[in-house]
């Protein structure tokens, strides 16, 4: 069992309608020593990979993808859900189904921040369906840059996001990956990983 398996079982709650409830540690409240830990554990995994961009989505995958970005000291940019008064007219946008908050995002990042000479490793804190990720994808390809690699630290294996982009040929390194989950028992089975 890695670390953040244990994380989860020792402070994670399983709400009903298939969520994790982690935001003592990890995305309301942040556990700096964890969030240490699974960009140190990224970046292991992503060793032989050239990096130089981390891209995220707000809000919660932005402490682990700055946590990542310092070790690779690389710039770390997020796309953004809502638009501001002083958001730029020259963007690339997408669009995320949020599985937590059951709505479509409009997602951007404004092009001075990607480019096609940008190898991106996209860094978030959960996948489920995938949509967040398919859209920062949507974004790096726009650009004409490269997903080097998708880095995960808590993956739902019960739901399709991580096989499709599997299947679709992406380099995906998940810290973990549950396999199943009880709201009634509050059990968590976790996928054997040899890493």
């Amino acid at each position: 069992m890695n670390f953040l398996e244990e994380k989860i079982l020792s402070e994670g709650v399983v709400k009903p309608g298939n969520i994790l409830k982690i935001d003592n540690f990890l995305n309301h409240q942040i556990d700096i020593g964890i969030m240490r830990q699974i960009a140190s554990e990224l970046k292991r995994r992503f060793r032989d990979v050239e990096v130089n961009k981390v891209l995220t989505i707000e809000a919660s995958g932005i402490a682990i993808a700055t946590m990542v970005g310092n070790l690779y000291d690389v710039p770390v940019v997020f796309a953004k859900k809502s638009e501001t008064v002083n958001s730029a007219d020259d963007k690339y946008v997408s669009h995320a189904y949020s599985f937590t908050h059951k709505e479509m995002n409009n997602v951007y990042v404004s092009k001075p921040f990607l480019h096609a000479t940008d190898r991106v490793l996209i860094v978030d804190d959960f996948l489920a369906d995938g949509q967040a990720v398919h859209a920062l994808i949507d974004l790096v390809h726009q650009a004409g840059g490269e997903v080097a690699g998708i880095g995960i630290a808590v993956e739902k294996g019960q739901q399709k996001g991580g096989s499709e982009l599997r299947e679709e040929g992406y380099r995906l390194e998940s810290i973990v990956i549950i396999e199943e989950m009880d709201w009634e028992t509050q059990t968590i089975r976790f996928r054997n990983q040899s890493v």
